[in-house]
C-alpha cells in the first residue's frame, strides 16, 4: 500500500508521519518511510538543487522538471520495489505537491504539470493521500517558531504564494475524494494523528 501525506509549509506532516508509521509497524506490517523531493541518492541531489536558498533564478518550468525527475527515480528505485515486496510505503509529498506548488502557485497550470508528470510516473498514483489542511499564515508562524526546522527556498516565498498552494490542495481534494482525505491540521497534534490513523486503518482493512 502506498500512502502519501500532503500539505502546505508548517502543516506538521513530519510529526504525524512518524506516529502513523509506528502504528502500522506495530500492527505487524513492514513500513518504508521516504520523502519528495529526494528519497534516493540521486533524488536527494536534485532536492539540494531545488531547495537551495541561493537558487532564486530558477525558472518555474525548470523547477517542475526537476521535481518530476526526482519523482521518476524515487518510483523506480524505491517505491515500486518496496511495494512489490509487500511493504507499506509512506511518502512525505508526491505528485499532488507538484500540482499545487508548480501548477497552481507558480502559474504553470495543474493540468499541464499533471501531463508533465505522467511521463515520469506512467500514471502511478497513491492508494491513499492524507492532506493536512492549515491556514498558510498559521503554517508560516509554526516555521518561524521552530528554530530547528530546515528553512528552504520555498519557505521564503511571499504569503500570496503559500495561499495559492493552499488553494491548489483544496481543489485537488475536491477533485479526488476517492483518494484524498482532508484532515484539519489546526487541531492538537493528538487529534490530527487520530484522524489520520482512522483514515489509514480504514484503508488497510479495506485492502
Amino acid at each position: 500500500m502506498f500512502i502519501t501525506f500532503e500539505g502546505g509549509e508548517g502543516s506538521g506532516k513530519s510529526t504525524v508521519i512518524k506516529e502513523i508509521a509506528k502504528r502500522i509497524a506495530d500492527s505487524g506490517r513492514e513500513v518504508v518511510l521516504t520523502r519528495e523531493p529526494g528519497g534516493t541518492p540521486i533524488g536527494e541531489e536534485i532536492r539540494n538543487v531545488i531547495l537551495e536558498k541561493k537558487n532564486t533564478a530558477m525558472d518555474p518550468r525548470t523547477e517542475a522538471l526537476l521535481y518530476a525527475a526526482s519523482r521518476r527515480q524515487h518510483l523506480v528505485e524505491k517505491i515500486i520495489p518496496a511495494l512489490k515486496e509487500g511493504k507499506v510505503v509512506i511518502s512525505d509529498r508526491f505528485l499532488d505537491s507538484s500540482l499545487a506548488y508548480q501548477g497552481m502557485a507558480r502559474g504553470l497550470g495543474m493540468a499541464e504539470v499533471y501531463q508533465l508528470n505522467l511521463f515520469a510516473t506512467e500514471g502511478f498514483e497513491p492508494d491513499l493521500t492524507i492532506y493536512l489542511s492549515l491556514d498558510p499564515e498559521a503554517g508560516i508562524e509554526r516555521i518561524e517558531a521552530n528554530p530547528n526546522r530546515e528553512v528552504n527556498r520555498l519557505d521564503l516565498e511571499k504569503i500570496s504564494f503559500h495561499e495559492l498552494v493552499h488553494k491548489g490542495f483544496e481543489e485537488l481534494t475536491k477533485e479526488n475524494p476517492h483518494r484524498i482525505v482532508k484532515v484539519d491540521a489546526s487541531k492538537s497534534v493528538d487529534q490530527v494523528i487520530e484522524a489520520c490513523w482512522e483514515a489509514v486503518e480504514k484503508r488497510l482493512r479495506w485492502r
